[in-house]
C-alpha cells in the first residue's frame, strides 16, 4: 500500500513544531523520538470522499544502534477511507501496515474491515474504541483514525467550495435543511460548538454563519471582499 508519490508542491511542508527546546546550558535538548501524522482528501466524485492518512515514528540516527547513520522508522500504518458524501458513511476501508515490531502485527489489518457501514458524523470515536480498542486493534492504526476523521467533517465545506470552483454551485440560496446539515456535523464538536453556545444560538435562530477569520485575512491580502466567501459558499 505504500506510495511515495504525493503532491507535496500544493501545501506548505515546513514543520508545524516551534523550535527545538534548549536546555540550561543552552544547547539543544537530545530527540528521542519524532511521530508524525499526515491526512488528506480527495474528491473520487462529487457524491464519494477519499480519506488517506498515515502514521509513522521515527527513531533518531544512533539512538538504537550507535554506528547507524539513518533514522530508524519504527512504525508506519497507512488508511484509505472511502466516504459516501454528504452521509459521512465509510463505504470502503483499506489498511496497510508496513513497518512493524512484530512479525504478527499485520494480521490485524482485516478486522478494520468492520469500519464499512460506520458513520464518521455521530458517534465515531466510541465506535472506533469500541471495536478497535486495546487487544481488538494496533494501538497505532486505531490512533491513527481518531486522527482521520475530523478531516472528513472538514470536507463538507471542502466539496462545496470544490463545486463552485468548478462552476456546479448551487444557483439558489440553499434550502433551511441544507444550510442546517452544512453547521450541525460541528455540533458538541469543541466549545465554540457547544449546543448552548452563543455561536449555535445564533445559527439556530436563523443567523448567518460568519466566515473563518482565516478566510476573511486572506481575502483581504488579496484585496477582495470578506462577504465573497460567503457567496462563494453558497454558489
Amino acid at each position: 500500500m505504500a506510495d511515495s508519490t504525493v503532491t507535496d508542491d500544493l501545501f506548505d511542508t515546513s514543520s508545524i513544531l516551534p523550535s527545538d527546546p534548549v536546555g540550561d546550558d543552552g544547547t539543544r535538548l537530545e530527540v528521542l523520538h519524532d511521530r508524525e501524522y499526515r491526512v488528506r482528501a480527495f474528491r473520487k466524485r462529487d457524491d464519494l470522499l477519499l480519506i488517506r492518512g498515515a502514521v509513522r515514528d521515527q527513531k533518531p540516527p544512533g539512538l538504537y544502534i550507535d554506528i547507524d547513520p539513518n533514522p530508524m522508522t519504527i512504525h508506519h500504518m497507512q488508511i484509505d477511507l472511502e466516504i459516501a458524501f454528504p452521509t459521512l458513511e465509510i463505504i470502503g476501508a483499506t489498511v496497510g501496515i508496513e513497518t512493524h515490531p512484530s512479525a504478527s502485527c499485520p494480521s490485524i489489518e482485516g478486522h478494520y474491515d468492520e469500519l464499512v457501514g460506520l458513520s464518521i458524523a455521530r458517534g465515531f470515536t466510541h465506535k472506533v474504541r469500541e471495536l478497535f480498542g486495546g487487544p481488538r486493534g494496533c494501538t497505532h492504526t486505531t490512533a491513527l483514525l481518531q486522527a482521520m476523521a475530523p478531516v472528513a467533517i472538514q470536507c463538507m465545506w471542502s466539496m462545496r467550495a470544490s463545486q463552485a470552483k468548478r462552476g456546479e454551485g448551487m444557483a439558489q440560496e440553499p434550502s433551511p435543511e441544507q444550510r442546517d446539515m452544512a453547521w450541525r456535523f460541528n455540533l458538541n464538536t469543541c466549545h465554540v460548538w457547544a449546543e448552548d453556545g452563543e455561536q449555535v444560538q445564533q445559527l439556530q435562530a436563523g443567523g448567518e454563519f460568519e466566515p473563518p477569520i482565516w478566510a476573511t485575512e486572506r481575502m483581504v491580502e488579496l484585496g477582495m471582499k470578506p462577504d465573497a466567501w460567503r457567496q462563494r459558499m453558497q454558489g
